[in-house]
């Protein structure tokens, strides 16, 4: 599921809802390549993404079992939180703006 809820990703993702996404995998903590598959990204991608986020505290390395687990950090739980906030309120606000307004479809926002 992605982290707008819906189960269809849209057909270009943003830098933020890449991030949302990868929070939302790592909530419980996660291999590498279970994030790489499950947000659909490249390793070169997934390298950027998890070097900036753990740059940045949303997400923690932990070694466990001689491997690496990427958990979400509070402040990416926080980030997440605020994220589907805003996401939910975007959806709320399309049911009043015209239809040809710069936000992302609802089935983007469910």
């Amino acid at each position: 599921m992605n982290p707008l809820g819906s189960n269809h990703a849209p057909k270009r993702r943003d830098k933020l809802y890449i991030m949302a996404e990868i929070l939302g995998i790592a909530k419980e903590g996660a291999l590498k390549t279970q994030v790489m598959y499950r947000a659909n990204l490249s390793f070169t991608q997934l390298n950027c993404y998890l070097g900036f986020m753990l740059e940045i505290n949303l997400l923690e390395k932990i070694r466990k079992n001689d491997k690496d687990i990427y958990k979400s950090t509070e402040k990416g739980l926080d980030f997440l939180q605020r994220y589907y906030q805003i996401a939910k309120l975007l959806r709320n606000e399309n049911n009043n703006v015209e239809n040809n307004a710069k936000i992302p479809p609802p089935h983007l926002l469910k």
